[in-house]
């Protein structure tokens, strides 16, 4: 890149999108370093794509407001888009809970959308609860809990640990593997919760968030390679929280969501290590 090409917006878009670098002057260029291929694809790429403005020498003299609101609803569509194209299976996640609060009024009014919902079945066993959800319209209900928030800051902390997990996991991981770890800890912390429960009056996506949590830090110590960011001390943090959650707040905090979905995340963790690892012969886990 040349040296005079003002590289400060999309340094700012790079710490955004989770993609740790540095950027250093040689020979009267530019260069941009990352730590792994992945993010050098992802640098070659959105580089042909961000708009970079003007170069050094040309910055904001006499640039009229309509010019710069043009110029930041620019760069504002370009980082939405670039969070799409790099993360579209949570960028949707994110968008559709977001929708489903809006509808909701944060979940004051959660019978605008009753299909959300767990579906009513039998909860006298695992057994029983499993054969009820064969049905396909079940099946599919025993999922959209995640959807349904309720309150403020319910929503803004799972959103906010979705995205910094989800963007670290969809654009290294196949698309199959990351879509499946979404619905088997959706599917696990839903059922763990109505089966200790045994109401459907919940909702949120924290069983997905702990279930990341786990699947993240398995791979993170097994895996090192991968450059995800979790290390123990977080995670112990994220554990904490569960059992603070459940010795202070149990009666309304689904706490059985958040343990099952951390420990199918784990379990899932494992099975990429042995898949990737000692079957593929492989460091990372990429696409």
């Amino acid at each position: 890149m040349a040296v005079d090409v003002n590289l400060r917006n999309y340094s700012l878009y790079l710490q955004n999108q989770g993609v740790p670098h540095q950027i250093s002057e040689e020979s009267g260029k530019q260069i941009i370093w990352v730590a792994n291929e992945l993010h050098q694809e992802f640098v070659q790429k959105s580089l042909t794509e961000f708009p970079m403005g003007e170069t050094a020498g040309q910055q904001s003299a006499g640039t009229s407001s309509h010019s710069s609101g043009t110029k930041s609803a620019g760069r504002a569509a370009a980082a939405l888009t670039g969070a799409f194209s790099r993360s579209p299976i949570t960028f949707v996640l994110v968008v559709l809970c977001l929708l489903v609060a809006v509808i909701t009024g944060l979940g004051n009014s959660p019978s605008r959308v009753p299909w959300l919902f767990f579906p009513l079945v039998s909860s006298n066993d695992l057994g029983s609860l499993i054969s009820g959800l064969l049905n396909p319209v079940y099946a599919l209900r025993s999922l959209t809990p995640m959807f349904l928030h309720f309150g403020e800051l319910h929503l803004v902390f799972n959103m906010l640990w979705l995205w910094y997990f989800g963007r670290q996991l969809e654009p290294s991981h196949p698309l199959w593997l990351y879509s499946l770890i979404i619905i088997v800890t959706s599917f696990t912390s839903n059922v763990s919760q109505y089966l200790y429960s045994d109401y459907n009056n919940f909702g949120g996506m924290s069983g997905v968030v702990y279930g990341l949590v786990g699947y993240t830090w398995i791979i993170h110590n097994f895996m090192p390679r991968s450059n995800l960011l979790l290390n123990n001390s977080m995670f112990a943090i994220f554990v904490v929280a569960l059992v603070a959650m459940e010795v202070l707040a149990s009666s309304w905090i689904a706490s059985a969501a958040h343990l099952g979905g951390l420990v199918s995340g784990l379990a899932l963790g494992i099975g990429s290590v042995v898949y990737y690892r000692f079957i593929l012969k492989l460091e990372i886990i990429s696409r």
